[in-house]
């Protein structure tokens, strides 16, 4: 079970749970007024927050730097580019179905989008789909992970059974990733390449 974080701490700053710490730093995350402030092994500080409206030319900038290998595992097709209709629909989520999560650095201007995480609640199964995608030069931070507890928190405080996402085998980091969180993998006989992985809430 992945605990919550608990702001209680003498420590201004929460930790995650404990991860591959060799392969893996794990960030530092306090309140914020408008989120939660996170920061980096390495010193960099992002802002956790909840996805807005107003992100969509942030998400579709964000897009431009992904290569296309990040683009087929996240989307697990290739796409040239992130279309307006479709930035704007990922970003004016459904709250009764949908939770979506943004890390935006605020150290530059206009702010930009390191990573998301988001769930699609499929309400007849009482489940989730999940994706999660953190920019290259941000990732082996950590940043994956706390996306991942914040996706799993939302799930158990909607009292969910089942939080689930479809894998490309060759990403090898998400798939250990979500091994450490306590999902199990099912390969698609029908997706070659494609694992389902699940984690029972």
């Amino acid at each position: 079970m992945i605990p919550a974080i608990d702001f209680s701490a003498p420590s201004r700053y929460a930790s995650l749970p404990p991860r591959s710490s060799e392969r893996f730093a794990r960030p530092k995350v306090a309140p914020s007024s408008h989120g939660e402030q996170v920061r980096t092994q390495d010193g960099r500080e992002l802002v956790l927050r909840p996805i807005e409206p107003g992100d969509v030319a942030a998400m579709q900038r964000c897009f431009t730097r992904l290569s296309p290998e990040d683009i087929r595992r996240r989307f697990l097709h290739a796409m040239s580019e992130l279309p307006a209709p479709m930035a704007q629909r990922l970003c004016r989520i459904d709250p009764a179905l949908e939770t979506a999560y943004v890390l935006m650095d605020e150290s530059i201007k206009p702010a930009e989008m390191r990573g998301v995480g988001r769930i699609f609640v499929d309400e007849a199964t009482d489940s989730a789909e999940f994706s999660v995608l953190v920019e290259q030069d941000w990732s082996r931070l950590g940043l994956g992970a706390l996306l991942m507890q914040r996706l799993v928190d939302d799930c158990r405080r909607r009292g969910l059974a089942e939080l689930w996402g479809y894998v490309l085998q060759e990403n090898r980091p998400m798939l250990q990733l979500c091994k450490e969180l306590g999902f199990t993998q099912r390969v698609m006989p029908d997706e070659p390449g494609t694992a389902q992985i699940t984690l029972k809430l």
